[in-house]
Parts: structure tokens; sequence; C-alpha cells
């Protein structure tokens, strides 16, 4: 489970929010900002393991914006360590 104290950042979550409604966007990068998004208020909730593949290969992506990277990289914070 993640750290209680783990949610979105308000700059997080305002890039996750451009980047769900740029039509441009990829269907990862889509993918890891809708998971930051979701967790903008709850620290309860975990990344779960395919939004954390997704912004993992959006953080990969050279051609990815940063505005993409921003938010994948939230998401990917909010993920344990834990095997499931």
């Amino acid at each position: 489970m993640a750290k209680k104290t783990e949610v979105t950042s308000k700059t997080a979550a305002t890039a996750a929010s451009k980047v769900l409604r740029n039509p441009d966007s990829s269907k990862t990068a889509k993918s890891a900002a809708g998971s930051a998004l979701s967790q903008t208020k709850s620290p309860s909730k975990e990344t779960s393991k395919n939004a954390a593949t997704a912004a993992s290969k959006t953080l990969s992506n050279k051609s990815t914006s940063k505005t993409s990277k921003t938010a994948a990289g939230s998401a990917l914070t909010q993920r344990s360590g834990k095997k499931k």
C-alpha cells in the first residue's frame, strides 16, 4: 500500500487533467494521468500494476511531453514496492 500521506499534488493533478483533455495524448499517458488524478485526495488509493507500467513507458519515451511526464511520475510514486 502507498504511504498514507502520498497524494497527487495540485501541480501534478493539473498536468494530469491537461493530458486527459488533450486528444493527442497517447493511451499510456492517459492511463498514467488517470491514475494520478484519481489519487488527488485519496491517500489510501494505490497505482495499479497496469497504470504503473503505463507510467513507466510514458517516462521512458523521449517524445513524451513534460506535462505527461509530470502526471506519470506522480502516479509511479504512488505505487508500493511490493509485488502483487
